[in-house]
């Protein structure tokens, strides 16, 4: 198995030796012209004829795999690449430990892994669709870039996807591709799969939360997909990550200079309140850490999943970082969790198996803790005593076995009296929406910054911070 040259040339970049297959290559070249008419409906709105510098993916080579230049984004080149093969892979976990990985679809999997592939491709363009309007209230033009790289890489992880079900599934997998087109991020009759890809973000405190937690839980979903035992999709997801790993600087780094212009403030204001001084205070940036890290949290699925078990049997899905683990049949293991009996909490040992939801949740949290870390450093370098942090993996869930139940963010279970009580202490009010709608004016000018941020450490790829990030078109549309 040796690894496809890369084709930058045609209509589709791509690393799999699309050219020698006539028939998928007319069915892809086909799709674009839908993906542009979805781009051009739902995408960033009012910047098609701007420049923007954007890195664009050419080659799987980890020493020069991207290359920035001014491009618009309609003409954007999206591509298909894969990681380089394993020679002599095998499945590395579950039932069929050792067996050789598969380069087709194995019959007995084939609704599953289609499932799976079309349950991540949906994420793609949903968060696209979620974030649609947000250029318009940039806060710098490092911000506005940073904005559009994430949006043009997730359409292209659409394309990837994409691929995998032109390529893999035959006429099931084309109807696929076509109705996550279809599918709208919100919509009352047509909404994306998962609960989180609905929810609006509709300013800049959200987009960071997203990008932080939300982006977060696609880094470990993928992980766990890069060990699948379906080799084509591993090998997708492998080289995602790559690109995934900007996601996630942009929502960390964005909290971190949201939480250290606001601690600044807090310090600087007579009565210690950041909102007078034109900037988001820390107890309301703890709200939307509560709100979006919860509902990241859902994504995950079930804390007992027999889906989840399902998946690791098969070989179809693993855990973070599999080879790393000691035991990769996981038969014997079993996993302590917390579960409501009687309206009490106690402690189950739940099958390992069953547990792998909640095994790859812990890994999250783990790193979500790190971040959280991080922001605490940034609030005590500016003399501050007050701490972020984490609420409870049961406070505020909607799926799992504690979905709607009420529990604080400490995690003790109240009375739903109590909950509805505190809500607005614990999640965004529309009090506090308000007032962040009043933050959220653009600024559109080369090296300038909105009050409430801070600028970043350092640029993109090199450059200052007030790069001409974007060239702006004299007949903006």
């Amino acid at each position: 198995m040796s690894e496809a040259r890369t084709d930058l040339l045609s209509k589709i970049p791509n690393n799999v030796e699309l050219s020698s297959d006539k028939r998928l290559q007319r069915a892809l070249e086909q799709w674009l012209p839908n993906y542009l008419g979805w781009w051009d409906q739902v995408g960033p709105a009012g910047f098609s004829k701007d420049e923007i510098y954007l890195r664009t993916a050419i080659s799987v080579d980890s020493a020069g795999w991207a290359h920035f230049d001014y491009v618009r984004m309609p003409e954007y080149r999206w591509g298909i690449f894969l990681a380089p093969p394993e020679e002599g892979r095998t499945i590395g976990f579950g039932d069929l430990l050792g067996e050789p990985a598969w380069q087709e679809v194995p019959g007995q999997f084939r609704n599953t892994l289609r499932r799976l592939i079309v349950t991540q491709g949906d994420t793609e363009p949903a968060s696209v669709e979620q974030q649609r309007m947000l250029g318009r209230t940039a806060p710098s033009l490092y911000d506005l870039r940073n904005l559009f790289q994430v949006n043009v890489e997730e359409g292209r992880h659409l394309w990837a996807m994409v691929y995998l079900l032109h390529r893999y599934f035959g006429k099931d997998g084309r109807e696929e591709a076509e109705a996550l087109l279809e599918r709208r991020s919100g919509d009352a009759d047509k909404p994306r799969i998962l609960g989180a890809f609905n929810e609006p973000i509709s300013n800049w405190i959200d987009f960071f939360m997203f990008t932080m937690f939300t982006d977060r839980d696609g880094k470990y979903q993928l992980a766990a997909l890069a060990e699948s035992g379906f080799d084509p999709l591993s090998r997708t997801c492998r080289f995602m990550l790559t690109e995934e790993a900007h996601h996630m600087f942009v929502g960390e780094t964005g909290i971190d200079r949201l939480v250290a212009r606001s601690a600044e403030l807090t310090k600087k204001d007579p009565n210690g309140d950041a909102r007078t001084q034109g900037a988001l205070d820390l107890p309301t940036i703890q709200k939307y850490i509560n709100f979006w890290y919860s509902r990241s949290l859902d994504l995950f699925g079930g804390e007992i999943s027999s889906n989840a078990a399902d998946f690791f049997a098969s070989g179809l899905k693993g855990r973070y970082k599999e080879r790393d683990q000691p035991d990769h049949a996981a038969l014997e293991g079993a996993y302590p969790m917390d579960v409501v009996e009687a309206g009490r909490l106690s402690t189950r040992e739940v099958p390992l198996r069953t547990a792998m939801n909640e095994v790859l949740r812990d890994n999250y949290v783990e790193d979500c803790q790190r971040a959280i870390d991080k922001w605490n450093r940034s609030i005590a370098k500016a003399g501050l005593e007050l701490t972020l942090g984490l609420p409870s993996k049961r406070f505020h869930r909607a799926i799992g076995i504690y979905a709607g139940l009420p529990f604080d963010p400490a995690g003790n279970l109240i009375s739903a009296e109590t909950w509805q009580e505190r809500r607005g202490k614990w999640l965004p009010s529309e009090s506090d929406r308000a007032f962040i709608g009043q933050l959220m004016q653009p600024v559109h000018e080369r090296g300038r910054i909105a009050n409430w941020l801070a600028p970043p450490a350092k640029g993109i790829n090199g450059q200052p911070f007030d790069y001409e990030y974007v060239r702006f078109a004299p007949d903006r549309s």
